[in-house]
């Protein structure tokens, strides 16, 4: 693994090709650049291609980059491959691929954005780890790569000096946690204030969210603005009487309509409510579990703890073991 003196600037490469999403790039850089600005490492951003040149990502804007060839002597801090609807068929590009495995060989770190983990698959880099992508290709790329365990279910995994991410934003939270191991979790949160983003989410932390499932479920938005009162009162006594008053409704017909729209009952949206909120702060904070128990509406830890180990198979104290700012 290449060493760094205290007086050299880690560099950082993002790879990119035709139709890479654009944001899988500029999410990453930006964290990366902006880090220097809250007292973390001044790092060195170099964005490559295959060939070097003009390459256009999927949302219309062009990138100047360097040749790949030409980084080869170069030592690398962390070698980044960036994601897009163009991840396919650059992993089916031969000289991507084994100037990527060349890459690998001078990086301190590698990670990949999204559906990049294709092209680190494809480089052999992926064989016998752990990984993930954007949870709409994690089919794809266990079944493309068997040699890969894909963890569907994930932010982000770290397995040795190897990353992989979900999709877009998951990339500026695997940014953000890269710039903790190197430079310490205060500044990681720093960073994470400055660019107004969630405070570190964890790898571990699900690609999905309570609230953003009910959107899903909910295509016309009818109880948006509830799910939003729901977050902001978890301490309340939520039954199906005040939230069937909230949007001016009967109880009878909330109920009926509301599990017709969202697929669930109310009783079943606040409690994936309120243990969303206890994983935001086991993951987040230190507070004791029965003091996060209040502070999300179930009143004892024993009652978040059932619930807990009735959805996720899981304890809190267990849950922050695992999936705590900290253990990344």
């Amino acid at each position: 693994m290449p060493s760094f003196s205290a007086n050299s600037r880690p560099v950082v490469v993002v790879v990119v090709f035709p139709d890479t999403k654009l944001l899988d790039v500029t999410g990453p850089m930006q964290v990366f650049a902006d880090a220097r600005r809250v007292g973390g490492e001044n790092y060195e951003i170099v964005l490559a291609s295959a060939n070097g040149g003009i390459q256009l990502t999927d949302a219309g804007v062009e990138l100047g980059t360097d040749s790949m060839e030409r980084l080869r002597d170069r030592k690398i801090h962390t070698l980044l491959i960036a994601g897009g609807f163009g991840a396919q068929a650059a992993a089916q590009d031969p000289e991507l691929v084994e100037n990527t495995v060349l890459l690998a060989g001078q990086a301190a770190r590698i990670g990949s954005v999204c559906t990049g983990a294709f092209v680190l698959a494809a480089s052999g880099l992926l064989d016998g780890r752990r990984a993930v992508t954007h949870w709409y290709s994690c089919d794809d790329l266990a079944n493309k790569h068997p040699d890969v365990s894909v963890e569907p279910d994930r932010m982000f995994v770290k397995d040795g000096n190897v990353w992989t991410s979900a999709g877009v934003t998951a990339g500026i939270d695997m940014a953000l946690a890269m710039v903790a191991e190197d430079s310490g979790r205060k500044v990681a949160v720093r960073l994470a204030q400055t660019l107004v983003v969630y405070m570190v989410r964890p790898g571990g932390q699900s690609q999905f969210s309570s609230v953003l499932l009910s959107q899903t479920n909910d295509a016309d938005g009818r109880f948006d603005a509830l799910h939003t009162w729901i977050g902001d009162n978890l301490k309340e006594d939520l039954r199906v009487d005040r939230l069937a008053e909230q949007v001016g409704m009967s109880e009878r017909n909330f109920t009926r309509v509301y599990r017709a729209v969202t697929g669930r009952t109310p009783a079943k949206t606040i409690e994936l409510f309120r243990i969303a909120a206890a994983r935001d702060l086991l993951e987040a904070t230190e507070l004791p579990v029965a003091t996060i128990a209040h502070r999300t509406g179930f009143e004892d830890d024993e009652r978040l703890r059932r619930a807990m180990q009735r959805v996720l198979g899981i304890s809190p104290t267990e849950y922050r073991n695992r999936f705590g700012v900290e253990k990344y």
